[in-house]
């Protein structure tokens, strides 16, 4: 049973730092890439990043560009999201993503993946 569980979101002030992670079990990672996405009230759900797991290429939105970086930890099965500089505008509940032999230049579509977790809250006060 493949389970991807998110963890680290919350309330912090524009300016300010999270990190999520994301936890996965039920697959094995070196066949998938993995996303990040996010969707605030009323909106579609929006690509963040991505990064495959073997060689690390990585992909940012324009928004997040040079704030957001996403890395992965091989060994613990775990992708983060490191946000810094945060803005009111990154208020959303984000989600972690598994495509299974995708194709990365479809990386910011979120029909691409395949699994999905159940979301963070994140929300930065002005």
């Amino acid at each position: 049973q493949v389970q991807l569980v998110e963890s680290g979101g919350g309330l912090v002030q524009a300016g300010g730092s999270l990190r999520l992670s994301c936890a996965a079990s039920g697959l094995t990672l070196i066949s998938y890439f993995m996303g990040w996405f996010r969707q605030a009230p009323g909106k579609e759900r929006e690509f963040v990043a991505a990064i495959t797991w073997i060689g690390g290429d990585q992909s940012y939105s324009d928004p997040v560009k040079g704030r957001f970086t996403i890395s992965r930890e091989n060994a613990k099965n775990t992708v983060y999201l490191q946000m810094n500089s945060l803005k009111p505008e990154d208020s959303a509940v984000y989600y972690c993503a598994a495509d299974y032999r995708g194709t990365w230049s479809r990386a910011s579509t979120p029909d691409e993946y395949d699994y999905w977790g159940q979301g963070t809250q994140v929300t930065v006060s002005s």
